[in-house]
């Protein structure tokens, strides 16, 4: 019985420790990470229509 008992407070404790290491980010760094995303999608976008353009133009020459 007490070893039962220990075994389920060392998990709990375990459980406790894994989840306060977990690092959580600022509201101003979940704005950042956003925006750095739709950069990256507004660049691959254009990316991708200037890549089209190239495949359009090269077809006509």
């Amino acid at each position: 019985m007490k070893k039962s008992v220990y075994m389920f407070l060392f998990c709990l404790m375990t459980i406790g420790v894994a989840i306060s290491c977990r690092e959580e980010k600022t509201a101003g760094e979940k704005i950042e990470d956003g925006v750095e995303e739709i950069g990256d999608g507004i660049e691959e976008g254009a990316e991708e229509i200037e890549d089209e353009i190239d495949d359009a133009t090269d077809d006509h020459q």
